[in-house]
């Protein structure tokens, strides 16, 4: 399969851009103080199904011949993929299948529901949801769209990054989260074939830090399976075809504790009115931990998803705002 270029963002913008919604640009006076610099977030927590997903899912499915849409199609997701994937199924008349954590958040798995798609649960630590996905794509002849590892689903999510940079081309860096890979791998290719040079930086939680050790090791590694209050980034391994875009694109990798990433969705609250689940404040949490090692000039952080059950979402805003021990720049935030 011939490499992905930022023709193939350009493509997959063309082919969804009445689909998805324009989200918007939020700043903050008191951040941008207190950081020393324009910051400009991308609230794809506004985004249709509450996530980035549903761009790469519109594209991938919308890549499918008719009659392979009609057959069905299943992915596996910690759930915004999965919403994505129904919603998407829904508009062209697909059926879907999603395979999903038993632990996903309820909010995320009664939207599956909602949209109509059929679920099919796993145990985190001891399944094997790739092989799950493979025998119900053989046994009923379902076509797989996977969350991040596919051509158009990473196009698809640059298509993000693209929005931003053509508003804002004078972003020095930008910063997403990792996961799987795909929207760091979109967004690098988005950023790509500019003539303003703008640096893409990956984050990741420290307990889930695939892509971080695979690019140290020059090839993709396994890691155990992660416990961290970032449930869409808990992967075990970097995907191929993301992680080639990664390793040759990607500025570098920012890895997160856990408690600055629930100080994260807390002033992302506070100071932006917007929720963030913990994998959407992820990124934030990379520009308050490595804001000096950024190079000069106005950054961009792409807010992924908003989609957090709101007991647990007051539960790590109250436990951030409490807790005396802060990062100093998460600290001033919090007064």
């Amino acid at each position: 399969m011939a490499l992905l270029t930022s023709h193939d963002v350009l493509a997959a913008a063309d082919r969804i851009h009445h689909l998805v919604a324009r989200t918007p640009l939020l700043t903050s006076s008191v951040v941008d103080e207190c950081l020393g610099r324009e910051v400009v977030v991308k609230a794809e927590n506004m985004q249709l199904t509450g996530s980035f997903k549903i761009r790469g899912a519109f594209n991938a499915v919308a890549a499918l011949p008719p009659g392979a849409r009609g057959a069905g199609i299943v992915g596996a997701s910690s759930g915004n993929h999965g919403l994505a994937l129904a919603l998407a199924g829904r508009h062209f008349g697909a059926p879907v299948t999603v395979v999903i954590p038993a632990d996903a958040p309820e909010t995320k798995v009664q939207g599956i529901r909602a949209l109509g798609a059929t679920i099919v649960t796993y145990d985190r630590t001891t399944g094997q949801r790739d092989e799950i996905v493979h025998d119900l794509s053989k046994r009923y002849g379902l076509s797989v769209v996977p969350s991040s590892d596919s051509h158009p689903v990473i196009a698809g999510a640059g298509t993000a990054a693209l929005d931003l940079l053509r508003e804002r081309p004078d972003l020095a860096a930008v910063l997403v989260a990792v996961g799987g890979g795909g929207l760091a791998a979109g967004t690098c290719l988005a950023a790509s074939d500019r003539e303003t040079k703008t640096s893409v930086y990956g984050v990741e939680p420290e307990a889930a830090d695939d892509t971080h050790r695979s690019l140290l090791a020059g090839h993709r590694v396994d890691i155990p399976v992660p416990s961290t209050i970032a449930d869409g980034l808990g992967h075990t391994q970097p995907g191929a075809f993301t992680f080639e875009v990664n390793r040759r694109l990607l500025a570098g990798i920012v890895t997160v504790p856990e408690d600055l990433i629930a100080d994260s969705m807390a002033f992302l609250w506070r100071h932006y009115r917007t929720t963030a689940e913990p994998s959407g404040a992820v990124a934030f949490a990379g520009l308050l931990h490595a804001a000096g090692r950024l190079p000069p000039g106005p950054v961009g952080v792409i807010l992924s998803g908003g989609n957090v059950d709101w007991p647990r979402f007051q539960t790590l805003l109250d436990t951030a705002t409490t807790r005396e021990d802060h990062h100093p720049h998460a600290a001033a935030l919090l007064r």
